[in-house]
Formats: structure tokens, sequence, C-alpha cells
């Protein structure tokens, strides 16, 4: 038995393993993709957008819808540096080149003004992605877009739950990409969707979604082009249906740990968490601390504290063009200098309060342990 306090796990409940039951007792055949129909459907639905596409990860949802906009080889798509990798892998995969810009210093998202210095005659996308929950400026970014002719997309992956002046995150852009991992605040274990208005770019990532081959083709397993094959499950589907069906619930536990560490934690100084400005609704997928470089507290003091601890902590996003992978190395201050100042931290949602105040309580140990020594240095120092 341990105590270990892990960063997060799923929520799963009767409703989930009996619709998952059910569709590995009776969903095949011609009841292969009623869950998965019916996760789309109602997906689309609780988002406000038109169209829905379960596909297999966040990832290949993004992958297919650049392609659909024929994105690829002397292209350039702008994104937050402050990234995970999955976001700009399929940018390479197409060919098109990553343009990596800053990111705001309080929501961690992209800046719309740097956004705007980086477009140029080859620019085709801007990718904003919602990181941990908080919201990019949808405003500034679809402005921008209209104006030089370029499509917004949204990376959504972490933020289902976010509302962004009346619209939900990922119901936006031209497409927006969601991520069901087992991380995340609506799981299916693994997976993803697709998400549009546009029936066209619908209809293109549909027949891309299944090897090429378009719905209207009346021949048997005749594709129509070169496509993909991240199809969802159907098992994977029926869990997701019940959590969809629980969604309220799950989005609103994860808004209450975000506020029960904010209270915890309202006594230190120069520590900043998720913001919810005026209008929006943060989906407070992943509780985040940042320090504010003057406090002294760095990322290895934050990880070490946890680790002694007996508690899961993540780190926060390392910048995109800090990887070996990637030469450019674009001066984005915030996207560097945050995360060497940050943690993720556990928030599943049968937390109990002991819990949360063993995480908070872990966090001040260290803040009240760093100005000890300062003022011992301090006093030796006179």
């Amino acid at each position: 038995m341990t105590n270990r306090i892990f960063y997060t796990k799923p929520s799963i409940t009767e409703l989930e393993i009996g619709y998952a039951a059910d569709a590995a007792a009776n969903g095949w055949g011609a009841r292969c993709y009623d869950y998965i129909n019916r996760f789309e459907r109602d997906f689309a639905t609780h988002l406000g957008s038109g169209f829905a596409i379960a596909t297999s990860s966040c990832t290949g949802a993004m992958h297919m819808g650049l392609a659909a906009l024929g994105i690829g080889p002397g292209d350039e798509v702008i994104l937050a540096d402050t990234n995970w990798v999955a976001t700009v892998a399929p940018v390479m995969h197409l060919g098109a080149s990553p343009v990596f810009v800053d990111v705001l210093p309080d929501t961690w998202c992209i800046d719309p003004v740097a956004v705007e210095r980086a477009i140029t005659p080859r620019t085709k996308a801007i990718i904003a992605t919602h990181i941990y929950g908080n919201l990019c400026d949808m405003d500034a970014l679809i402005e921008i877009g209209k104006r030089s002719g370029v499509a917004v997309i949204e990376d959504a992956a972490e933020a289902i739950g976010s509302v962004w002046h009346g619209r939900r995150a990922g119901s936006i852009g031209t497409f927006g990409t969601f991520s069901f991992h087992g991380t995340k605040t609506l799981t299916t274990g693994e997976g993803g969707m697709f998400v549009t208005s546009n029936a066209d770019l619908n209809e293109k990532v549909l027949t891309l979604s299944n090897h090429g081959r378009a719905r209207s083709q009346k021949k048997q397993f005749w594709p129509d082009a070169i496509g993909f094959k991240y199809k969802m499950s159907n098992i994977q589907a029926a869990i997701g249906c019940a959590q969809l069906e629980r969604i309220e619930e799950l989005v609103a536990r994860k808004r209450e740990i975000l506020a029960a560490y904010m209270v915890r934690l309202s006594t230190l100084n120069g520590i900043s968490m998720n913001p919810e400005y005026t209008g929006t609704i943060n989906g407070a997928w992943m509780p985040t601390a940042v320090f504010h470089p003057a406090a002294g507290i760095t990322r290895e003091m934050l990880q070490q504290a946890f680790e002694a601890a007996d508690i899961d902590a993540r780190v926060f996003f390392h910048p995109l063009s800090s990887l070996s992978m990637f030469e450019d190395k674009p001066a984005n201050i915030n996207a560097w200098s945050i995360p060497e100042r940050a943690i993720n931290l556990p928030s599943y949602h049968d937390m109990s309060e002991a819990d949360i105040d063993r995480v908070a309580q872990t966090l001040i140990s260290v803040v009240r342990s760093h100005q000890d020594k300062d003022a011992v240095h301090l006093r030796q120092s006179a």
C-alpha cells in the first residue's frame, strides 16, 4: 500500500463500466459504430459545434485537420513555443515549417502580438493551444486570422470545460482538437476528437479518417485518396459517452480543486496560478503554480520536495525550441523562463481535502525553507 499522491487519474464509475461492457458484448456487426456515432453527435451538441469526428488521439485529429487544409512543404504554421510535442509533430509530418512564438506571462498561452509579427506570405495557419485549461485570446487571434487570411486552429486538448465569452474552447476556430488521454478531464483511455462547423472541411477529414474512402463512393474498398487510420474504437467511445453524461460534474470537480489550492496558497507572495478573467471559465485541467523570478524558487527545488513527500508533480512544458530536433532557437523569454520556476500540481477527481492540504503544505514548505535560508544568509553577510 502506498500513500503516494498521483498527479492525475480518471474518474470511472459503474456508468462507464456498464457502457464499455455493453460495447464489448454487443457492439459488433451492425452495431459496431453505435457508440462512436452517439459520442460524436453528443460531443458536437455539448460543444456547440456543427460536426465532430472521433479519433484515436488529439494528435491524429490535428494531423488530419492540417492535411485537409492543404498544409504541406513550403508552408509555415505559427504556434506557441510553450507546447507539448504532439502539437508540432503533425506540422512536421506534413513537411511544413513550425514558427515558435512566445507566450503571455499570465495565461502562458500564445501571445497575439508575437503572432502578428511572425506572419509571412508563407503562413497558412495559427495554432492556439489552450494550455492547462487556460484560454488563448481568441478574439485577437481570430481578428489576426481574418486580416491575414490565415486559419486559426484550436488545440483544446487540455481545455474541455473552458469557455471564452460564451463559446466553448475548441468551437471557435476553423477547427478544434481534443484529447481523451487517461490524464484528461474526460477520458476514453486513449482518443481524441476533431470538431468544426465547416461542412466541407468536415467531409475532407471524414474521408481522410477512413483510409481516404469518401462517403459518396459506391465502390467497395475503393479509396479516393491516400488517407489515415485514426479511428476510435466502439468500446472507447462507449466510455466517452458515459464520461460526457458526467461532464459538468467532472469539470466542476477540477475547478473545485484549483480553487482549493488557490485558497491554501493565498498566503504566499510571488506565486500565480491558472487565471480566470471576466467573461471566461477555466476548465482547470491542470492546476499549475508559477513563481515570480524574484522568489528564487526553482523547478528542481520543487521536484525534490515533492519527491521527498511522495507526491507526483509534473514539470511545466519545456519550450519546443529547446528540443534537439529544432535548430531555430528564438528569444521567447516567457516560454524559456516560466518552466524553470513552475510545477503542475496533482488534481485527480477523488482527491481528498487531506491530499490537497498535503500538496499545498509541501509547496508552502519549499517557500518557507528558501526564505529561512535567505534570512540566514543575510544575517551572516551583515
